[in-house]
């Protein structure tokens, strides 16, 4: 009814206004009325195409690969971020470090950490994406209310809580699967982080420090990977590992947190980056500073050469260069600066790489 009256007024409006400019002989002003009564037309067309349903190419372009997938596993995909791999490699980092710095304490043959760091890579994947799964069933009207979120699978209702709820167990039996492939000791121990993962969404609600416990579930892998490849935790070694690793997460997932600290205010969202405020640069140094502390503290404890220490070196440079570089102010900069983040536990992941490499016979 509304495109047939917008449609039916443009024409009387042409119409009227041609013959009204004919009749004063005003050529300009017929032009002008002309164009106007065109723009009324298009407007209808365009309106109408909106109420009928029919996409724009705009609309429909492809903006990530998983867009160009069948449309019914979209938003399972989606849903655990598949398209965003920064997250499940700020999980699989402190793996990383840890199973690579065990298998230089024991002198491990190669193998040793290529098996346990595919284990661990694979487990990686499908227990982030768990987590995303958990953290939006909990989420689900609060992600309504923050810009940046309201697009998510669950918040838009594209998934059901049910249809969530039966791939949050596939996916956790796929994970069990991974975890089963370990010594009791690591089954154990990495049951017992499902309480972590499981809570982690609801700190948001009750405290300022959620990264906190963000930062105890995804640094669980500092235990984790020693334990597989030595039957038990050094917690010597271990724990500040485990320190940095948390110190670390609080840097990174606070950046993250300012990209929507004026949505979580209105929506009731606590976070560091609410709680820091205008003091996040210096705090988050300090919080730099401390983790490359704490991790090459677990360096020296592990007799570690001089090719960790250049690894270590070029993570905290990497770490002051986000911090340099980004601005809090700004949703793209803030992103930048998190996936700047997980390049820090990158290069510290190849120090202890080369200096593991170093005790391989024909690799150096």
């Amino acid at each position: 009814m509304t495109i047939a009256v917008l449609t039916r007024f443009s024409r009387l409006y042409a119409g009227r206004c041609l013959t009204r400019n004919s009749a004063h002989n005003i050529p300009w002003v017929g032009r002008h009325t002309s164009q106007t009564a065109g723009i009324l037309s298009l407007s209808t067309k365009v309106l109408s195409r909106h109420v009928s349903g029919t996409p724009s190419s705009a609309s429909t372009a492809p903006t990530t690969w998983v867009d160009r997938l069948p449309p019914k596993i979209r938003p399972y995909l989606n849903l655990i971020r598949i398209d965003k791999p920064i997250g499940t490699l700020l999980v699989f980092y402190p793996c990383a470090w840890s199973i690579t710095m065990a298998s230089y304490a024991l002198e491990a043959p190669l193998t040793t950490p290529l098996a346990y760091l595919g284990l661990f890579g694979l487990g990686a994947v499908v227990m982030r994406g768990a987590g995303c799964t958990i953290n939006d069933m909990w989420d689900k009207n609060l992600d309504k209310a923050v810009e940046r979120t309201q697009s998510r699978p669950l918040a838009k209702g594209v998934i059901s809580q049910r249809q969530a709820l039966v791939f949050l167990a596939g996916q956790l039996s796929v994970g069990l699967g991974v975890l089963l492939q370990l010594n009791w000791y690591s089954i154990l121990l990495g049951a017992s982080s499902m309480s972590l993962v499981t809570v982690y969404p609801l700190m948001k609600r009750i405290t300022y420090w959620p990264q906190v416990v963000l930062g105890l579930t995804f640094n669980w892998g500092a235990l984790l990977g020693w334990s597989a490849v030595a039957g038990a935790v050094d917690w010597s070694v271990c724990l500040p590992l485990y320190a940095g690793g948390v110190c670390w997460t609080l840097v990174y997932d606070t950046i993250y947190a300012h990209q929507d600290k004026t949505d979580d205010v209105n929506a009731g969202i606590y976070s560091t980056a609410l709680l820091f405020g205008e003091q996040t640069r210096p705090i988050l140094g300090a919080l730099s500073a401390s983790s490359i502390s704490f991790i090459g503290l677990a360096g020296v404890l592990n007799a570690h050469g001089v090719p960790f220490y250049l690894g270590l070196g070029l993570g905290a440079a990497q770490l002051a260069r986000v911090l340099w570089r980004t601005d809090l102010e700004s949703r793209p900069s803030c992103w930048q600066g998190f996936v700047g983040c997980g390049w820090s536990g990158f290069w510290i992941w190849t120090g202890a790489l080369a200096d593991y490499a170093l005790l391989i016979p024909g690799l150096t």
